[in-house]
């Protein structure tokens, strides 16, 4: 019997966000750049020719890019709303085939797979050592597993977790409601509090400012289109797991990974490792 480990709602949820937020206007450039960003460490040189998994691919918005590195990607998403908008966003590439699955139960072969990646995604199951279980027994030895968690605010100052803190009390709530009402007020705190906290990070950035622990600073340079993804991802979510870089590593290992390296640049925690059996 197959471990339940997923929550509708959470699946729903993201399927009406990918519905209204697809990417399809999204400016290329951006996300070659946010592309960059979390593939950074990830060793491209294991994987020419190699077929691979989009764990959790939302809009397929990382495929394009990532198919042109390799011979095959299989996207897969939980979500037949997501599946869908991946299906028409990259219609035309051939190197990419669109799959609706879940994790816990994933519809690949055991070490069949020359890479993985999961980006922003094993944070929203109940059980996010057991899902990255499940993941990396599709590999093959050797293969690279890509890896992003959001971070427990591990290497920040103790202050800027309470901010945290009350923003999580204010995301349980508005969580909660229907579509209809947090879509709209996803906006309204991307408007509200992300786009007048990162464009002031980016002032201060022009004066020669550190601004690495001003709360938003990541998002200094993102479109508006940007701010409210991430706000509504954020916010409209009811199901939220962090974890410290240490606690990270170890269900890496745990789950057969080895050579378990970090990057240093947001977002945090990115993190790649190599199936040791």
């Amino acid at each position: 019997m197959i471990k339940k480990n997923y929550d509708q709602d959470v699946v729903d949820d993201f399927g009406d966000e990918w519905e209204i937020y697809n990417h399809s206007s999204c400016n290329v450039k951006e996300l070659q750049e946010l592309f960059s960003k979390y593939f950074c460490i990830f060793p491209w040189n294991k994987v020419v020719n190699g077929v691979g998994a989009d764990l959790g691919c939302g809009t397929g918005r990382w495929a394009s890019f990532v198919s042109e590195k390799v011979k095959l990607l299989i996207c897969i998403d939980a979500s037949n709303k997501a599946a869908r908008v991946a299906k028409k966003n990259i219609s035309d590439n051939k190197k990419c085939h669109i799959i609706q699955g879940r994790i816990d139960c994933l519809p690949l072969e055991d070490n069949s797979l020359d890479f993985a990646y999961s980006l922003g995604v094993l944070h929203h199951l109940p059980d996010t050592a057991d899902a990255l279980k499940k993941c990396v027994r599709k590999l093959k030895k050797g293969a690279p597993f890509l890896l992003y968690l959001y971070y427990a605010l591990d290497n920040r100052p103790i202050w800027y977790y309470f901010i945290w803190k009350l923003s999580d009390f204010f995301r349980k709530i508005i969580s909660k409601a229907p579509f209809y009402i947090k879509y709209p007020l996803s906006i309204i705190i991307a408007l509200a509090v992300y786009f007048p906290l990162s464009r002031m990070s980016l002032l201060l950035e022009m004066l020669n400012f550190n601004v690495r622990d001003i709360p938003l600073s990541h998002y200094r340079s993102k479109s508006f289109y940007i701010l409210r993804t991430d706000a509504l991802d954020r916010f409209g979510t009811k199901l939220e797991r962090r974890f410290t870089k240490k606690q990270i590593r170890t269900m890496m290992e745990d789950a057969g990974l080895a050579n378990v390296e970090f990057s240093n640049n947001e977002p945090f925690w990115c993190a790649v490792g190599i199936k040791s059996t």
